[in-house]
């Protein structure tokens, strides 16, 4: 695979951070309280793909337990062609070139992007996440119109609140079209990638291979 969404938005945090992801992932320790988060966020995501009504979700598993990206790819584009109005997990690659969209759904004059974050803030992060996910998109001939963050409501009568960052968006997908080849050859390439420690140790999560690379300063 070229790079991926989650490849994308470490790689910009920290080039070493999406070297190491691609070449020794056997170095990152994922503390405990983040898996608990990793956990909720997930299933703050599941409840989401309902909040439009009916939906067709396209997830797929291989036998190993891992997703299967070519069928996920395959299924999106018959929801899309057969008018699908909420597709939930869309999957589209260009070039080899991945991201899954959580929610995509169609409207009068387009599709629009929502993506579900359980956090009590907009976070700038999120803003950037979209931004190469509409780049993707774009290059696959399916271009949002809008694009949304969706966090938690403030009750159970309101569990959602869709922020529109539409406009606000726009700079990241420049951002995104600027930066993805540099990341895709520091991804690929075979000697490691040496960089100062500093606030991209911690902005905005604290890297999983903290301890590796400041063992090794």
């Amino acid at each position: 695979m070229g790079i991926s969404k989650t490849d994308y938005m470490r790689g910009m945090q920290c080039p070493r951070m999406l070297w190491l992801d691609a070449h020794h992932p056997e170095l990152k320790i994922i503390p405990p309280e983040v898996l608990e988060r990793l956990d909720k966020g997930n299933e703050f995501g599941d409840k989401a793909m309902g909040m439009f009504g009916p939906f067709t979700e396209v997830t797929t598993y291989l036998e190993n337990g891992r997703l299967d990206y070519n069928a996920m790819i395959q299924k999106t584009k018959q929801c899309i062609e057969n008018g699908t109005q909420v597709i939930c997990e869309a999957a589209f690659s260009w070039y080899g070139n991945y991201c899954a969209v959580d929610i995509l759904r169609k409207a009068e004059d387009g599709y629009e992007l929502y993506e579900v974050k359980n956090s009590s803030h907009l976070g700038e992060q999120f803003i950037k996440d979209v931004g190469f996910q509409w780049f993707i998109l774009n290059n696959c001939g399916v271009r949002p119109v809008r694009r949304f963050v969706v966090l938690p409501g403030p009750s159970e009568n309101e569990p959602y609140l869709i922020c529109d960052i539409s406009e606000e968006s726009k700079k990241y997908f420049t951002e995104t079209a600027n930066n993805f080849w540099r990341l895709f050859k520091i991804k690929k390439q075979v000697e490691e990638v040496t960089c100062d420690t500093g606030e991209q140790c911690c902005k905005p999560y604290r890297c999983w291979y903290y301890d590796h690379c400041h063992k090794t300063e």
